[in-house]
């Protein structure tokens, strides 16, 4: 039997359901006045004077096409430290790989790993820490770790008292909302909430909805702030501008996920 024909409907059909949805989308200039909250400093730069900040962070946390870490000491913003997800803060990890602490070759600010031994931070972490800054970007998928590592990072700010800003970006997926519901009898570490596969969210609105629908550890409600996307709506066609990780390194790749991880299964 010829499988050629039936594996190219196959995957045409897949990249039919992970292409945005209207004739506007594909003629809209991608990006087109679209303001992530990293970009808009006015908004939180006064939440963070004065204080000692740590972020979680990667290489998609840019304002323009500077690293926000850069941009934040420029302004005179004291980080003391930087929380890295899977793929690390530089994003050069293997899917999978463990990531160890260290010290930021760049800026001399040291890094620990948020994947590995350790998932979200400890007491003695957040010790010389007044504020936190979450800003990765997302790609709207379950079993993408973005969001796992968010609700973590909320539950330890909640236990440590600490606030939380939190950077919203688009949400490449953003016009998709597919899949089944997840089973929570078969909650594991690439999927630990009732949402689906596809959920639509941006993580600033995940964060809301965790915190409403009481998904954080003990049902606890982080003391979370939220900076939105301007000029955004969930239809709009948004190219990143920095591959989220390194088998996501081309738009074709984050429209496709959703839908072609499944094969990693088999």
């Amino acid at each position: 039997m010829n499988m050629k024909p039936t594996l190219f409907f196959t995957l045409s059909l897949l990249l039919s359901f992970c292409s945005p949805k209207t004739q506007a989308d594909q003629t809209q200039s991608p990006n087109q006045e679209i303001r992530t909250a990293a970009e808009q400093t006015d908004l939180y730069l006064p939440l963070l004077k004065g204080k000692r900040v740590a972020l979680l962070a990667n290489q998609t946390s840019i304002i323009g096409k500077t690293h926000l870490v850069d941009s934040l000491q420029k302004l005179g913003i004291n980080i003391v430290k930087v929380f890295g997800p899977e793929h690390g803060f530089r994003g050069d990890a293997s899917a999978g790989a463990e990531v160890v602490d260290a010290i930021d070759k760049r800026t001399g600010i040291p890094i620990i790993s948020l994947y590995g031994k350790k998932n979200k931070p400890s007491k003695e972490d957040l010790q010389d820490v007044d504020i936190l800054i979450y800003d990765l970007q997302d790609v709207g998928v379950r079993f993408y770790t973005n969001i796992n590592a968010l609700a973590r990072l909320m539950e330890a700010c909640e236990e440590n008292s600490k606030p939380l800003v939190i950077l919203d970006r688009p949400n490449p997926n953003g016009y998709l909302i597919d899949g089944p519901v997840l089973d929570m009898d078969y909650r594991s570490g690439i999927g630990m909430f009732p949402i689906p596969m596809a959920h639509g969210l941006t993580v600033g609105e995940f964060a809301m909805m965790a915190n409403g629908e009481g998904w954080l550890a003990n049902q606890v409600t982080a003391d979370i702030q939220v900076i939105p996307v301007a000029n955004y709506a969930h239809d709009m066609r948004y190219v990143l501008p920095v591959a989220p990780s390194p088998n996501l390194n081309t738009e074709q790749a984050v429209l496709l996920y959703p839908s072609l991880c499944m094969f990693e299964g088999v």
